[in-house]
């Protein structure tokens, strides 16, 4: 969030990255980056912009009929009104013209959660003779990076959905040895359960996928097609969640329901391998304070599975983002397949490890685990992540 406080950090940044200013925009809320940032409150139904200058106070251009959002502006920085779209072009045009200025935008759409600004708007400020560049540094630094409040916070979180991962596989096992084995649905309603037990809240119910199902990676149990968990059994569990405005933990564990394959552990084995070579790259890089960019990590565990012959069954990045609004977030993402990911890991973010594979009709394997760089080390979650596929 923008405040006084916070200013000075951001314009020296801004000094360092030789721009005029971060040209925020939003409209209608397809801009979250700027709309956390700016901290509107209430109904945003026109377009807004303010200008975050490399010295000076703040400018925010907004609607003459909507100016209650903007109570927690402070009376020291400045706020223009227009109505008309002649007065917004001629506002931006004095504040704009012959800068060089940040927004919320990834040429080639290199990085879609970078890319919220629409072309239209692009044309419109570039039309003033402003030059614009990403401002993907600055929201890695100014709006994706994590307290250490909010990373004790994902730590309490952590420690529980292990747990209930843990006893999930558990309820399984023990569901398998009856007459009435529990279907993925069931189970996973009763995570669920669980997590509102234990205070925590989550965007959408967890995955839980049997076999088959667990080849498609964002399968989601209904009641409508029950499948039943029986012993034979390869069994994913992804499932997330995070204490009341804290961050999300987000985790991925498999077991089998009785004794495994050769082909199951096989598959277990590779990805597990492909995530514990994302982590040591990290862990080898970090606390040598050797940069490292999301497109490495990705790299670094798509190529075990390459090696292994299941490179063609890996469909999806490494990671995502973990930033201090969103499960998905808009920092830097361990990513260099689905996106062009180069913005550099720096200290205060955090992020998913996730690599997976997926034999279509057959079986589906994903290891996660989150990390958060701290100063000169990486802080993997949970503490006791999976290490060996559990057998129920």
């Amino acid at each position: 969030m923008l405040t006084p406080e916070t200013l000075p950090e951001l314009q020296r940044a801004l000094a360092e990255a030789d721009l005029d200013g971060w040209l925020l925009f939003d409209f209608q809320g397809a801009n979250p980056i700027a709309s956390g940032v700016l901290a509107l409150d209430g109904m945003v139904t026109r377009r807004v912009f303010a200008l975050i200058p490399r010295e000076g106070v703040p400018v925010a251009v907004t609607h003459d009929i909507e100016q209650g959002p903007w109570h927690r502006w402070p009376k020291e920085w400045k706020r223009v009104r227009y109505g008309s779209w002649r007065v917004l072009e001629q506002t931006l045009h004095s504040l704009v013209n012959g800068k060089r200025v940040a927004m919320e935008y990834s040429p080639g759409d290199a990085v879609p959660y970078l890319d919220r600004v629409p072309g239209g708007v692009l044309e419109m400020v570039r039309a003033t003779g402003a030059e614009i560049v990403s401002s993907g540094v600055l929201v890695s630094r100014f709006y994706a990076l994590w307290t250490d409040v909010q990373l004790e916070s994902h730590k309490r979180a952590a420690r529980i959905v292990a747990a209930t991962a843990r006893a999930a596989f558990e309820e399984a096992g023990k569901r398998s040895r009856t007459t009435t084995p529990i279907t993925e649905y069931e189970l996973q309603q009763w995570i669920a359960n669980r997590f509102r037990e234990s205070g925590l809240e989550f965007e959408h119910e967890p995955i839980v996928g049997a076999n088959e199902n667990a080849a498609n990676p964002h399968y989601s149990p209904s009641p409508e097609h029950p499948r039943e968990i029986r012993r034979g059994d390869l069994l994913l569990i992804d499932l997330w969640a995070r204490e009341h405005e804290g961050i999300y933990a987000d985790q991925t564990w498999m077991g089998s329901i009785g004794e495994p394959t050769p082909r199951m552990l096989e598959v277990w084995t590779a990805v597990r391998d492909a995530r514990d070579a994302a982590i040591a790259l990290l862990r080898e890089k970090i606390p040598a304070g050797v940069a490292v960019r999301g497109a490495e990590v990705d790299d670094a565990a798509r190529n075990v599975l390459t090696a292994r012959g299941f490179g063609a069954a890996f469909t999806h990045r490494t990671g995502h983002s973990i930033d201090s609004r969103q499960l998905h977030g808009a920092g830097p993402h361990i990513d260099n397949f689905e996106s062009r990911e180069v913005r550099e890991l720096i200290p205060g973010l955090g992020f998913s490890i996730e690599p997976g594979a997926y034999l279509s009709g057959e079986i589906g394997v994903r290891a996660e685990v989150n990390a958060f760089i701290a100063a000169g080390e990486v802080i993997i979650t949970p503490e006791d992540y999976q290490h060996d596929l559990i057998v129920v």
